[in-house]
This record gives C-alpha cells, sequence and structure tokens, in this order.
C-alpha cells in the first residue's frame, strides 16, 4: 500500500508543478478517452447488432431492385455511417487542442520564468526551474495525449470505413 500512496505523492507533485493548464489538460484527455472507449464499446458490442437487424430487415425485403429499395439501402448504408462516425470529429478536435493546451502551458511557464528573472536577476535559478518545469512538463503531457488520441482516433477511422463498406455489401441488390 505504501508504494501505492508514493505514487498518487509523485502524481499530485507532478499536478501540482503542471499548474492550471495541466489540469486542463487530464480534463481533455479525460474526455477524449471517455469517448475513445465509447467508440470502441459502440463498433464492437452496439453495432454488430444493430447491423444485424438492419441485414434482416432488407432481407425481408421482397423486392430489392427498384430505385425505392435502392433508396432505403441507401439510407441504410447513411445511418450505418453516422452512428460510426458519431463523437469521431469531437475525438479528432481534442486530439488537435492538446497539443495547444501544452503549448498554452509553455508560454505560461516561460512568463513565469521571465517574471522571476524580472526580480530577482539571474541568480534565482531556483525560481526560474519552476517556470521551465511547468513549461516542459505542459508541453509533454499535451503532446503525448495528443500522439496517443491520434493513434486511436486514425484506427476507429480506418474501422468506420471498413465496417460501412461492409454493410454496403452485406445489404446487396441480389441479396
Amino acid at each position: 500500500m505504501t508504494t501505492f500512496g508514493n505514487n498518487l505523492f509523485n502524481i499530485q507533485l507532478l499536478m501540482e508543478s503542471g499548474g492550471v493548464v495541466l489540469w486542463l489538460i487530464l480534463l481533455a484527455s479525460i474526455l477524449m478517452w471517455t469517448l475513445i472507449a465509447e467508440r470502441y464499446l459502440f463498433v464492437f458490442w452496439v453495432y454488430p447488432k444493430t447491423v444485424a437487424v438492419m441485414v434482416a430487415e432488407w432481407q425481408q425485403r421482397a423486392e430489392r431492385r427498384s430505385w425505392a429499395a435502392q433508396q432505403i439501402r441507401a439510407g441504410m448504408i447513411a445511418q450505418s455511417r453516422a452512428s460510426l462516425k458519431r463523437y469521431l470529429m469531437f475525438i479528432k478536435t481534442l486530439t488537435g487542442a492538446l497539443p495547444m493546451l501544452g503549448l498554452l502551458g509553455t508560454v505560461d511557464g516561460m512568463i513565469q520564468t521571465f517574471d522571476v528573472l524580472t526580480v530577482f536577476g539571474t541568480g534565482n535559478a531556483r525560481g526560474m526551474a519552476g517556470g521551465i518545469s511547468v513549461a516542459l512538463i505542459t508541453t509533454m503531457a499535451g503532446l503525448l495525449t495528443a500522439l496517443s488520441g491520434l493513434y486511436f482516433s486514425t484506427e476507429l477511422e480506418a474501422r468506420m470505413r471498413h465496417a460501412v463498406e461492409s454493410v454496403a455489401d452485406q445489404l446487396r441488390r441480389d441479396g
């Protein structure tokens, strides 16, 4: 239990040394990861059931070649695409915003450093190190969370394209 307590203390120190911007990065990354997890749960558990119902409905149609039937098919495919793309743009937006939040932390840390330089000159290395620490920690946190989000959002988008193509194949004209 002491190892857990030490790790928790280290995380608390890291968050305090990163400043307010690091808390914003943490909130944005928690939101991003919640949305990514929701999308994976949807793709692997909810979506296959939806597709099965959609394909069964299509298979029950006696007529599948007319213009009206093809419009229904196109609507089913569009509905499938829309349900898969839900939150994907928001995930990508968060992925793009996280490095900018890291940059905001960098600027904040550098302002702190220059404030120390203004008041104390170059004689207060410890004060300057605090501002530089804020700058580096927030930059690293923003980039690290954005890179992980970028990988998973790209992977989700590829899964989405493949799933839509699969639905289109399952909803063929000749059935």
